[in-house]
């Protein structure tokens, strides 16, 4: 794919037409005399929508990724996301004010499987993450994003010499606006730009102030632990939060024990239930398991009441299309 746009350098590794035909479409609109470009946020938590953004703030967030990891110009880059949302859109916008020299890659759950050569910089889900560890080595550069890592991830990616970072963020911070550390160093905590300014509401959710980024004071439903103005620990989401007996459960803590424990995509859900109010079920991606029943069944929970009610097993757990959980169509499909 040779590139005509200010002299950004673009190798084709191995994109089909379509994804190429997406990634022209999105630089012909970023080098056009528009001020703003749409991005469509991937309804992870709710309806998708679009939006638009300003090409400014797009720069100013992608300079602070690029000189949080020191990334000059003629280093290299892949993309291997979708360019429909931001995580893709951040890539190519990174590419071209940081005269990055950029490899594509079809979207895929095995992105690297053609990579014969060292990159700088990549981005990737923790899917992706998951079908390529034998190739890791060659991303000297790596921020996971999209979805939670797992405990289980963690584990696999623990030994690498090339620094690996899980990201916070959303489609209205474009992209991230903090980093932990998973590689080779592991960290607890998020920590933020510079630029960004972190607060909780009453409810003990995040609110975020990055100007440079979006002028408005960002409010989330993200619960979090303040630990000082740039470290943050991020504990689950408030509407997914399960009301049961009286009791407040947060999936996502639940979540990470059991990933701990076995390999399969599990999540925790709250039923309506009669007496208790909402009742906490575990469903398995997988086969049914008596062994994985057990392993369940003897995990040492902080309460009592962190015991699933019942464990759903189910072929194939809904998924958005950048990858993500949908708890929302998981809770649908478990209704019925």
């Amino acid at each position: 794919m040779a590139s005509k746009f200010n002299n950004l350098r673009i190798n084709n590794l191995d994109a089909g037409a379509e994804f190429e035909k997406k990634i022209v479409f999105f630089l012909e609109n970023w080098f056009s005399d528009s001020e703003k470009v749409e991005v469509q946020t991937s309804g992870s938590t709710g309806i998708p929508k679009v939006f638009e953004i300003e090409k400014k703030r797009m720069v100013n967030s992608a300079k602070m990724t690029c000189d949080f990891l020191g990334l000059k110009e003629g280093d290299t880059a892949l993309l291997c996301l979708p360019v429909e949302y931001i995580s893709g859109k951040m890539m190519l916008v990174r590419s071209a004010i940081r005269h990055l020299e950029l490899f594509i890659s079809e979207p895929s759950v095995k992105p690297l499987k053609n990579l014969d050569r060292e990159i700088d910089f990549c981005a990737l889900t923790p899917l992706q993450v998951e079908h390529s560890l034998d190739r890791l080595p060659l991303v000297k550069n790596l921020i996971i994003g999209g979805a939670a890592v797992s405990e289980s991830l963690k584990q696999k990616i623990s030994g690498s010499e090339n620094h690996i970072y899980e990201t916070y963020g959303m489609s209205e911070t474009l992209s991230h606006i903090a980093l932990k550390q998973l590689a080779p160093v592991s960290e607890d905590y998020f920590t933020a730009f510079d630029q960004v300014s972190i607060a909780t509401d009453d409810r003990g959710c995040l609110k975020i102030y990055a100007p440079e980024l979006n002028e408005e004071v960002l409010q989330t439903n993200d619960l979090v632990e303040i630990i000082n103005e740039k470290q943050f620990r991020f504990l689950g989401r408030a509407d997914n939060v399960i009301n049961s007996g009286g009791a407040k459960i947060f999936p996502e803590q639940l979540e990470t024990v059991v990933k701990r424990e076995i390999p399969n995509e599990a999540v925790f859900l709250g039923l309506e239930d009669e007496i208790l109010g909402q009742k906490l079920i575990l469903v398995i991606e997988g086969e049914d398991s008596d062994k994985i029943r057990e392993v369940i069944q003897n995990i040492p929970f902080e309460k009592s009441f962190h015991h699933p009610k019942d464990i759903i097993f189910i072929s194939e757990i809904p998924r958005t299309p950048n990858g993500k959980v949908s708890r929302i169509g998981l809770k649908e499909k478990v209704s019925q």
